[in-house]
């Protein structure tokens, strides 16, 4: 018997709401009520985050949510039998038998093995059709111990239909022989679809007479396939959610290509069009990394819109420039607490560092005044990393790793011609969509190796950055400048106005698009703050406050009427407290997820009130995030606090009044009070 499932993982017959998220959460829940998590809300947004990249439900009525999570303490199961069933995005229908899996971020390789096995004991129709059947926990229990403990055949193993001719060594024989394939699975966790998928295939093609060998790239070990494998192949079939790990082993092969989850649900399909690839001199190839990795691009994403394409590179830049600042913004912070602002004027800190060191320390010894220089020195020079490296990973969102270095040189050419964060912004899509075109070209076999590493970023760099420094970079300028002057020149009621907008911004989606324009805003400034400009540092302290509003007013709310929120919302209401003290705003998407029209619209009453006071109270803010626990880089740090709880209390009791007032039945309350009298 395992010790990954216990009747008190097991709920049957069980109403747990109306969507995924509703489901997830019960069952992070329970695991979290164990003790096998250290809380619900960690486990829960990671398994949310993961479904939210590709549906979970598989053909049969089956449903396996999972993920790897710091917040898991040992490799879990929870089982939940549904009534009503559920939709988990399969094509056949809502699923009533749904498994979740929660495995430590570091979990070792047998338990990711047996949680393995129980996804591929999943696509047996015997087994599923038991866990309908079984009348308790206990023969729940019983039924998963027992498909953990048996041994299926490993899907790298050969798959050959009885009868079917092997020769997989025989590359380059001239005899005639079946069609042979070999295919590549992997999903983001590496736990549940990469091994569904592979046995789907495999089983696909035993039905089909084909010789078949499948490498998953899960979280285990990687058995990779025999180069004499893949050479004796006549197609291949990737099956996966993200990069295929050694892809150029595969180069020149007919390939078909798809997500996951596509190979559980249509693998015999993907095996007749990797039968029908294997034999069209047309069909499309697995080529060396540039031309395919555009290929591949171009037709993932044709179905998205611009706007889309746009924000995900725009919001990729952003993610990777963030911590070059959080780090850099904080130690300039601390700088100026150990040694003053005058650190930061001329070349204070250069000269202090230059001329002195711990052993001749400047001013009789000023060590405070020594490391403050040290400090602001590192951070200083952190921060100059903001606008180039948010150029250069926007051109990587576009292209891939060539887009990096025409893009960081993009940005290093904004920051020179003095256009900072629009500049970056530009000059990073345009060194991504150079990258990209250049990347798709056709050029011969024996060019193909330096595209990547010689041709794109040469080129690359020369477009973008020749853009940037004829055309674009003057204009650009002078469009920023403008509006730091403006934004300088802000006082009295405008910048109680900006506060209020983008108070409003940073609670409209609690972490969506319009919340991460309003923060990459107010990030993308905080360079130009100094001890005589403290604009940017006050956009800033308005951002940051604001964000922190919803998640303590949810918090909140629930201690003030506990009998409006259900079971699983006062237990999220803990955790939000010290989300929204850190700066998470995303602590209160449960609450907003489970009633969007009274939990937004407060958050955005409270916002609004608090990133006014902060710009009309002129607090600063030096540090990018941490929200309270960076109270040392807060400029009049009484007001960022009466701030937030002005904000924090508006919002609170404007949600209570509206689910007072404005009532409908919580469906979230209704299914929790059943989980409770299942776990009973």
């Amino acid at each position: 018997m395992t010790t990954l499932i216990t009747t008190d993982l097991v709920v049957l017959d069980a109403n747990l709401g109306t969507d995924a998220a509703s489901v997830i959460h019960h069952l992070a829940t329970i695991i979290a009520v164990q003790g096998r998590a250290t809380g619900v809300e960690g486990l829960y947004a990671d398994a949310l985050a993961r479904e939210q990249k590709t549906s979970t439900g598989v053909p049969g009525g089956i449903a396996i949510p999972h993920c790897r999570s710091a917040a898991v303490l040992e490799p879990t199961l929870a089982m939940a039998r549904l009534d009503p069933a559920v939709d988990f995005g399969a094509k056949d229908g809502p699923a009533d038998i749904i498994f979740f899996i929660a495995a430590p971020a570091g979990a070792d390789n047998e338990h990711l093995k047996l949680l393995s096995k129980l996804a591929r004991s999943l696509i047996k129709k015997d087994f599923t059709a038991a866990l309908r059947a079984a009348a308790t926990p206990e023969k729940i229990v019983t039924l998963v111990d027992g498909a953990l403990a048996d041994t299926p055949s490993p899907a790298t193993a050969n798959a050959a239909a009885p009868g079917a001719q092997s020769g997989w060594g025989e590359a380059g024989s001239a005899s005639p022989h079946p069609l042979r394939l070999v295919a590549v699975t992997a999903c983001p966790t590496g736990i549940a679809h990469t091994y569904m998928a592979a046995d789907s295939l495999v089983q696909a093609a035993q039905e089909a007479g084909v010789d078949l060998q499948v490498e998953t790239q899960g979280s285990g070990a990687l058995t990779p396939l025999d180069p004499a494998v893949i050479a004796a192949a006549d197609a291949v079939i990737f099956a996966v959610d993200v990069d295929v790990r050694g892809k150029d082993r595969f180069a020149g092969m007919p390939l078909v290509s798809s997500p996951v989850k596509r190979g559980i649900d249509e693998p015999a399909k993907m095996i007749q069009e990797a039968l029908a690839a294997a034999t069209d001199p047309h069909a499309r190839k697995v080529a060396h990394f540039g031309a395919e990795e555009a290929a591949e691009h171009n037709q993932d994403t044709a179905s998205e819109h611009l706007g889309t394409k746009i924000k995900k590179v725009l919001l990729t830049g952003v993610s990777y420039m963030i911590p070059f600042v959080a780090g850099g913004g904080l130690l300039i912070a601390l700088g100026f607490l150990l040694g003053g602002y005058g650190i930061a004027l001329g070349t204070t800190a250069a000269d202090i560092l230059t001329h002195n060191t711990l052993l001749n320390l400047p001013d009789g010894g000023n060590l405070g005044l020594y490391l403050g220089a040290v400090a602001f020195t590192i951070g200083n020079l952190s921060m100059g990393f903001l606008v180039p490296a948010l150029a250069g990973y926007i051109a990587f969102g576009i292209a891939d790793r060539p887009g990096i270095a025409p893009g960081f040189t993009a940005g290093a050419i904004a920051v020179f011609m003095g256009a900072g964060f629009l500049g970056g912004l530009v000059g990073g899509l345009l060194a991504g969509l150079a990258a990209y075109w250049i990347g798709s070209w056709k050029v011969p076999r024996w060019l193909r190796g330096l595209m990547p590493v010689v041709i794109i970023p040469l080129l690359g760099s020369i477009i973008a950055s020749g853009a940037m420094l004829l055309f674009l970079g003057g204009p650009i300028a002078a469009l920023s400048n403008g509006l730091n002057h403006w934004l300088t020149g802000m006082s009295g009621a405008s910048a109680v106005v900006l506060g209020v907008v983008l108070g409003l911004m940073m609670c409209f989606d609690l972490g969506g698009p319009v919340n991460k324009v309003a923060y990459a805003f107010a990030v993308a400034g905080l360079g130009a703050g100094s001890a005589l400009n403290h604009a940017p540092w006050e956009i800033m302290a308005a951002v940051m406050a604001a964000g922190m509003v919803p998640p303590l007013a949810m918090a909140l709310a629930t201690v003030i009427d506990r009998k409006r929120f259900s079971l699983a919302e006062r237990e999220n209401g803990k955790a939000a407290w010290l989300l929204g003290a850190s700066f998470i705003t995303e602590g209160a998407i449960p609450f907003a997820a489970a009633d969007p029209l009274r939990v937004i619209p407060a958050s955005m009453l409270g916002g609004a009130f608090t990133g006014a006071i902060c710009m009309a109270a002129g607090v600063t803010s030096q540090a990018p995030h941490g929200g309270i626990f960076v109270f040392f880089a807060i400029g009049n740090i009484g007001v960022f606090i009466t701030a937030i709880a002005v904000g924090t209390v508006i919002t609170a009791l404007t949600v209570v009044a509206l689910k007072r007032w404005a009532v409908r039945a919580p469906v979230a309350a209704s299914a929790g009070q059943q989980l409770v009298g299942q776990n009973s």
